[in-house]
């Protein structure tokens, strides 16, 4: 599971900084890339990264605002051209539909594939096997949502010394083992999964917030993920210009980010008054809150690891 930031702009894009949109790949674990947001010139942004567009099978978009949307009918478009046949699922705020209907009517685009919009409501998305969606309503000038992406839980490792002690060697048998809850041996003995695997390895847990201002009600919502992605406009001394604007600071995604216990904050949607020898200031108002916080820059990739 790893974080590729797209975007890390607010508002408008900026020699250093390109406008909303976040990658993640889920390669290893279900073959695809699902897409957080998708600003002006994402698919150019695309060009410069691994990531095959064909690959990515849904779009989540936080809100309407431009700086999060306007990359989205070129990049619907530009996947029919680049051997993206599979189905693509688009979620988004009510009016996504209408946006995006109405941009590849009056463009002429034709898709070769088939195309699913979802407008959102609070509450969980979807859930399989492996991977559980939710979303939540923000607190911005127009509805926007935070996305909360859980992983569940896998089983644990076999315990290969245990089975070796028993007789039973290396070999396809292993995976049958851990596959059924119970399993004939060759010889005729039956043992249970249960006494041959470790404890279940803890799913990951994800939340990317949209363009929100920093309020207590988020706490529940993030609480415990392992990687919390946050919205940093502006910096603490403009805190009332934020509340103006519906945006948060530094200080409020990093005092979020502890009241919610989670593992590590990335601060994104910086705005383009700040230049380059100003983020050093930017991450350390965050980091004397909370330490463990890092500020993204456009293609900054974050692994996103099992926890011990």
């Amino acid at each position: 599971m790893e974080l590729i930031f797209l975007g890390t702009g607010a508002g408008v894009p900026s020699k250093e900084r390109n406008v909303s949109a976040i990658a993640l790949s889920i390669l290893e674990e279900v073959n695809n890339i699902w897409l957080f947001d998708c600003g002006e010139a994402t698919q150019h942004q695309i060009l410069h990264t691994s990531i095959k567009p064909g690959k990515i099978n849904k779009i989540f978009i936080t809100h309407l605002h431009g700086d999060h949307i306007f990359g989205l009918p070129g990049l619907l478009s530009s996947r029919s051209f680049q051997g993206g046949n599979s189905p693509l699922t688009v979620y988004g705020p009510k009016g996504i539909k209408q946006f995006i209907d109405v941009s590849l009517k009056t463009s002429g685009s034709h898709l070769t594939y088939p195309l699913e919009i979802i407008e959102l409501s609070n509450g969980t998305l979807f859930s399989n096997n492996q991977f559980e969606v939710s979303c939540q309503e923000l607190e911005h000038g127009l509805p926007s949502y935070g996305f909360r992406i859980k992983e569940k839980d896998k089983l644990g490792t076999l315990k290969v010394d245990k089975l070796k002690e028993l007789g039973i060697p290396p070999g396809p048998i292993y995976q049958k083992i851990k596959k059924n809850k119970t399993t004939e041996l060759p010889d005729g003995r039956t043992i249970q999964r249960k006494d041959f695997i470790g404890p279940n390895i803890k799913g990951r847990i994800l939340s990317i917030l949209g363009d929100t201002r920093s309020t207590a009600k988020n706490v529940s919502f993030i609480k415990g993920s392992d990687v919390l992605i946050h919205e940093a406009t502006f910096e603490d001394k403009a805190k009332k210009l934020a509340h103006k604007y519906f945006h948060s600071t530094t200080t409020e995604a990093a005092q979020l980010a502890k009241e919610g216990h989670v593992k590590k904050l990335i601060l994104t949607h910086i705005s383009s008054r700040y230049q380059q020898e100003d983020l050093p200031h930017l991450l350390q108002e965050a980091q004397a809150i909370f330490p463990n916080t890092q500020l993204a820059k456009d293609f900054f990739r974050f692994t996103v690891k099992y926890q011990e």
